[in-house]
């Protein structure tokens, strides 16, 4: 890969990387019941995001992938204060109340508030995972990179959002069965994930 192909795809895997952060957020609005399990929509996107650190990591460097997680945390948590004073703000009555736009995207800041610790713990955890997997294998075993740091990463998210978002909320049963559905969901989506690391040519150790 040439050194422009090479900042390309780096631009593209970042605003992808960013993109599924918002979007994921967005989703998680929503919560789904698929076979007896509740499961936020975010759930599905949001694994992806994972392995696109991880290229980032290997097209660039730990530090720039430590730099990208913290703007992504940034980035949603101004979504959501955007989202609250549009909300608050007065709607043209000329047009109509527009309440739907507060009912969908007003936060709740709790889960706000909890998806950013998850996301901030959870994703520094790969990117240290993946750099000690680097540092012992070098080029072997790439798919092993995924796997390990994402499937670690993806357990403490589940478990910390679910808590930070849930505890006290739901019965501890309920709680504990959001916690395995959104894990076995992650986990899935991580192992189909795992050959577009393969797809990056190039490597930088750090």
């Amino acid at each position: 890969m040439t050194k422009n192909n090479s900042r390309n795809m780096v631009f593209i895997i970042i605003s992808t990387y960013l993109a599924l952060q918002i979007f994921s957020d967005i989703g998680s609005l929503k919560i789904l019941k698929l076979f007896s399990f509740s499961i936020d929509g975010g759930t599905f996107l949001y694994p992806f995001t994972f392995t696109l650190r991880d290229l980032i990591h290997r097209l660039t460097n730990k530090r720039t992938s430590q730099l990208i997680i913290f703007q992504s945390v940034i980035l949603n948590l101004f979504m959501a204060l955007f989202f609250f004073i549009i909300g608050i703000l007065p709607s043209d009555l000329d047009v109509g109340e527009q309440s739907e736009f507060s009912y969908v995207l007003s936060p709740v800041w709790r889960l706000v508030i909890a998806s950013s610790i998850a996301e901030l713990l959870s994703e520094l955890l790969d990117t240290e995972i993946y750099s000690m997997w680097v540092k012992k294998y070098k080029e072997k075993l790439l798919w092993g990179r995924v796997l390990f740091s994402n499937s670690l990463a993806l357990i403490l998210d589940s478990i910390v959002f679910c808590f930070i978002a849930f505890y006290g909320e739901l019965p501890n049963s309920v709680l504990l069965s959001v916690i395995f559905s959104n894990i076995l969901i992650k986990e899935i989506i991580t192992v189909i994930s795992i050959p577009s690391i393969y797809l990056i040519k190039t490597n930088k150790l750090n």
